[in-house]
């Protein structure tokens, strides 16, 4: 009984935060069918989504709110499937760098503050020395769309710990 009266209180709490208080991003994939890569789907996207609003969380002040429209992604390096044994690998390449194309719209208790259109790409993608230690498969376009988030609004909010 205790349990389900804490349970209550902490959701009333939390309704009871005014929605101008908080920060967020909301992600939107517009027709992910047509991306450049075909690797770009359903659990590539959930991810892309949760490490922006973990961006989000980290950098948008209170008040602020981030939507990101997805226009197209292009995978880090490409599968080469004439390479046996080696078919569902992704070989990386100096000429194969992550490329997510976005459109942007930062609101402000409601009023747009800014937008605009991004071709975020690093040609130097292979020379990131945390990446190479890294075992996620995203770690290439996550340090693309950190280094976007913190160029673009990292000097509006405030960091609130490691991304």
């Amino acid at each position: 009984m205790i349990r389900k009266i804490s349970i209550t209180a902490a959701l009333a709490g939390i309704l009871l935060v005014p929605a101008s208080s908080l920060a967020g991003v909301n992600v939107r994939f517009i027709n992910s069918e047509r991306y450049s890569d075909a690797g770009a789907r359903d659990g590539t996207l959930a991810a892309l989504r949760s490490h922006l609003q973990r961006l989000g969380e980290r950098f948008l002040a209170p008040g602020q709110t981030l939507t990101v429209d997805i226009l197209d992604v292009d995978l880090a390096g490409q599968y080469e499937p004439w390479r046996r044994n080696l078919a569902d690998v992704r070989i990386l390449r100096d000429v194969t760098p992550p490329r997510i194309k976005l459109r942007y719209v930062l609101t402000e208790r409601g009023k747009r503050s800014r937008s605009g259109e991004d071709n975020l790409t690093d040609i130097n993608y292979q020379m990131n020395p945390s990446a190479r230690s890294s075992s996620d498969r995203l770690v290439y376009e996550k340090a693309l769309l950190d280094d976007w988030f913190r160029r673009n609004f990292a000097d509006r909010g405030v960091s609130r710990g490691p991304s």
